[in-house]
């Protein structure tokens, strides 16, 4: 019918409208007001960390160099799981074209060929842009390990401040291969029709939001403990000199 087949083309762009206009306003949130994002504050969060374990590396060498180990481990496991899942749809593919099976009947709104393969490459995409994401993580979080353990000073701040950077970067590509797995979710479940799609894009922006967002007693707690971190600095350095 011509109306199952309409649904391709009406359901599945506003479902990626939805998730695009969100993600549009979590970038425009993260870069004009970063503290009432989970990115922002902790992005600042780890600009403290980098100053706390620099300002005495020889005490807290280890402790930097164990956690951000464990930081290659998490984007290690996501990339290997992201090539795998695109090894597996890259042969599931291909044999289906070479058996000359077309998709199931039981797919509600799918009826042609092209847009079964315009499915799996949107998720393949997704899962490469993962694995992309996640090795780029790792090359900053492996340069960071070095750069954390050398020993510097409370006024050397441009040392202090290109490390942060180099660590936030790393968690920001981490961030954008985790949030291409859930970009993956409404791709996948289209594969069942583009209403369980559409439906999955809803939920998704929804619970989104409320991981991306922080409540006002979480930015007051970290502008407390962040403005505490501040007066200490500054009481070192007085001392100091």
């Amino acid at each position: 019918m011509m109306e199952e087949e309409s649904l391709d083309y009406v359901l599945v762009p506003m479902g990626m409208l939805v998730m695009a206009i969100y993600h549009s306003w979590l970038l425009f949130t993260i870069l004009k007001y970063p503290r009432r994002t989970v990115i922002g504050i902790n992005a600042e969060s780890r600009h403290q960390w980098v100053h706390a374990m620099m300002t005495d590396s020889l005490k807290n060498g280890v402790l930097a160099v164990q956690t951000i180990r464990n930081s290659i481990m998490a984007s290690t496991l996501l990339a290997t799981t992201a090539i795998t899942l695109s090894s597996l749809i890259s042969v599931f593919v291909s044999s289906t074209s070479n058996s000359g099976n077309t998709t199931s009947k039981l797919v509600y709104g799918n009826k042609s060929s092209i847009v079964s393969s315009i499915k799996y490459f949107s998720i393949l995409l997704c899962f490469l842009v993962a694995f992309l994401c996640n090795v780029q993580s790792i090359r900053y979080y492996a340069h960071v390990s070095f750069l954390a353990t050398v020993p510097t000073s409370v006024r050397k701040k441009d040392s202090i401040e290109y490390v942060a950077r180099n660590l936030n970067r790393g968690s920001f590509f981490w961030s954008l291969g985790l949030r291409a797995f859930y970009v993956s979710f409404p791709l996948f479940l289209w594969i069942f029709g583009p209403i369980p799609m559409f439906v999955c894009c809803l939920m998704m922006s929804f619970v989104l939001y409320f991981l991306d967002t922080t409540s006002s007693f979480t930015r007051r707690l970290h502008t407390h403990s962040f403005r505490v971190e501040m007066k200490t600095d500054d009481v070192e350095s007085a001392v100091s000199s």
